[in-house]
């Protein structure tokens, strides 16, 4: 498969982690993967209703771009982003309109951003242990150390899988995403690896203040790709939002 892959064009795309958090012997360390132009066969798969009911075409997508011998489950999901962008200018080019509703008149509109222009987030990555996903963090009001990880595709798809499992059975009831996510990314307290003890803390200790600076605190050390862009209002103010990226990111005029 990656023979056939190298038979187009590729591009090497540098990730916003610089592979800083990837053991030393997975390919992802080396902070680049290869990708190839986008074909008609990428675009079929683009097209697959059956793959877009099923919520998997972006991922679908990305392994037959992806050159390089990787695990897409060990990629994190802003170098997933990043991997995401640099296919569609590749695929596109660098314009991208995409639509939004006007918060102040509800109407719909059309905005129009340069890709290129989006950089990665500045991360501090003396904070971090070469080679090691796992982190730090003292919850404010508790004070308890947490320890956690930042999440994969693998652990967003095993989150994904437990919420529609869990939605089977409740049958309309709750779903207890925050907490389950939480549990995902939790790896110990207080040095305490125990998944029962972590995921107890999670249901009935996590005060909510904490859980709000937490999930806040790993938004700003999660390498990713910066894609907030300005729009004006109709009101002549400004507001920040993120450019979405969905199935119409790559091909606007697909009609999914």
């Amino acid at each position: 498969m990656a023979e056939e892959k190298r038979q187009f064009p590729t591009e090497m795309i540098s990730l916003p982690s610089k592979g800083y958090l990837y053991p030393d012997d997975n390919p992802l360390s080396s902070g680049e993967v290869e990708v190839k132009y986008m074909t008609a066969r990428e675009e079929d798969i683009l097209t697959s209703q059956n793959l877009i009911q099923k919520g998997i075409v972006l991922d679908k997508l990305l392994k037959s771009l992806i050159v390089s011998d990787i695990n897409l489950d060990d990629v994190l999901l802003g170098d997933k982003n990043a991997i995401l962008l640099a296919s569609r200018v590749l695929a596109y080019g660098k314009e991208y309109e995409f639509e939004y509703t006007d918060p102040v008149s509800q109407d719909k509109k059309i905005e129009s951003v340069d890709l290129t222009s989006f950089e990665p987030k500045k991360v501090d990555y003396e904070k971090w242990t070469k080679g090691v996903n796992e982190h730090e963090y003292i919850l404010p009001n508790s004070k308890k150390v947490i320890t956690f990880k930042l999440t994969t595709q693998g652990d967003d798809k095993a989150v994904e899988s437990h919420l529609k499992a869990l939605l089977k059975i409740s049958k309309g009831g709750i779903q207890p995403e925050i907490t389950t996510r939480l549990k995902q990314q939790i790896v110990a307290i207080d040095g305490n690896r125990d998944r029962s003890i972590v995921n107890k803390f999670v249901d009935n200790e996590l005060l909510s203040r904490d859980s709000f600076e937490f999930r806040n605190y790993i938004k700003t050390i999660s390498p990713d790709i910066d894609m907030t862009t300005i729009i004006e209002l109709d009101d002549g103010t400004e507001e920040e939002i993120v450019v979405p990226v969905t199935v119409t990111f790559f091909w606007p005029d697909s009609g999914v």
